[in-house]
């Protein structure tokens, strides 16, 4: 093909326009993967309404890409072959230099690379990517499950696994939405012991659909703290609501020596004291998604334990409407857009 359609904003706070550009070659250490699925994260509207320094418009979208390699640019090694099946996700590349990527922390890169912020995302037939943001797709999965791992997956999996959590141990998944629909499922194959908090007792079958051996209606009741206590306490609770306010509520949840680990994104300040940590040893943290290979180990492990994101796709045409509907929170629970 010699031109490639892509879904821009031109300006901050715009809408989608469908438009047609010449195809590019990769440069040196890149390749242009052919997109077969991009899943709308929510985390694309920092980039829309330019709400971070350094974006550029027009603006592509789109950090949970799926799709094939077309071609591969200089200086790539030859592990990486035209029609490999590759996810590119939030993590989009580091600059390999500073320190923490010295340290070989590469996901807190001080330049780290987001695709759809640090070049045209996935909202496209085609996108351009280092190599160091390829994660190899396993066969058994399609692109349209894979997509939505390289974001909402590899959070959730990983803040979990890195947690301080052990298999048998108590932890509370708050918020059973896009992300958190997919951690009850994973703390479930992690050998937690799993608590799903949402609002309203209606959310009770679906939670435990999905494996939660408990279900916590954070409307009812005394409160969150109380209803976690009462079972004991919880080593970890993952935080994936973006709600400052539900995330507050619980901390008075933790075990001693409990942890709070905060994935889902909201301005409003924790409203935490000194004094519900001090005495008891509880942590809290924020969690950064994770690199190529976090995204490679997420999509291994759903594969095993047959663990998928409820998507709803739509073609690149009905981008404006999808992104409406994510915003909306209308979505159940993944908006994937599909080309070609």
């Amino acid at each position: 093909m010699s031109t490639y359609r892509v879904a821009q904003v031109p300006a901050a706070g715009g809408r989608f326009e469908i438009v047609e550009r010449d195809v590019p070659q990769p440069g040196p250490g890149h390749v242009r993967v052919v997109v077969e699925a991009c899943g709308i994260c929510h985390s694309d509207t920092a980039f829309v309404d330019a709400l971070l320094p350094g974006v550029r418009f027009p603006l592509v979208p789109g950090h949970e890409i799926a799709g094939r390699i077309e071609a591969v640019g200089e200086s790539v090694h030859a592990s990486w072959r035209v029609g490999d099946r590759v996810a590119v996700g939030w993590f989009g590349g580091s600059c390999g230099h500073c320190r923490r990527c010295r340290q070989g922390d590469f996901i807190v890169c001080e330049s780290l690379k987001v695709p759809g912020w640090a070049y045209d995302g996935g909202y496209a037939d085609a996108v351009i990517a280092p190599v160091d943001a390829l994660a190899r797709i396993p066969d058994g999965l399609s692109a349209v499950e894979a997509a939505p791992l390289g974001c909402a997956g590899v959070t959730t999996f990983n803040g979990l696994r890195r947690s301080s959590a052990k298999p048998g141990d108590l932890v509370a998944v708050l918020g059973i939405g896009g992300l958190g629909h997919l951690a009850v499922q994973y703390a479930v194959a992690m050998g937690f012991e799993t608590v799903a908090i949402a609002r309203g007792a209606a959310k009770a079958d679906f939670a435990k659909e999905l494996g939660a051996h408990h279900y916590v209606d954070s409307t009812a009741g005394a409160g969150v703290g109380e209803a976690l206590q009462s079972l004991g306490g919880a080593q970890v609770v993952l935080g994936t609501a973006a709600n400052s306010e539900a995330i507050t509520a619980t901390v008075d949840g933790l075990a001693t020596r409990g942890e709070l680990v905060v994935i889902g994104a909201d301005a409003a300040p924790l409203g935490i004291s000194p004094n519900q940590l001090l005495m008891s040893g509880k942590i809290i943290r924020g969690h950064p998604s994770g690199t190529a290979q976090d995204v490679q180990d997420t999509m291994e492990f759903s594969l095993l334990h047959g663990i998928r994101a409820m998507v709803e796709t739509v073609p690149l045409e009905g981008i404006t409407a999808a992104y409406d509907r994510m915003l909306a929170g209308a979505a159940r629970f993944r908006m994937v857009v599909t080309t070609g």
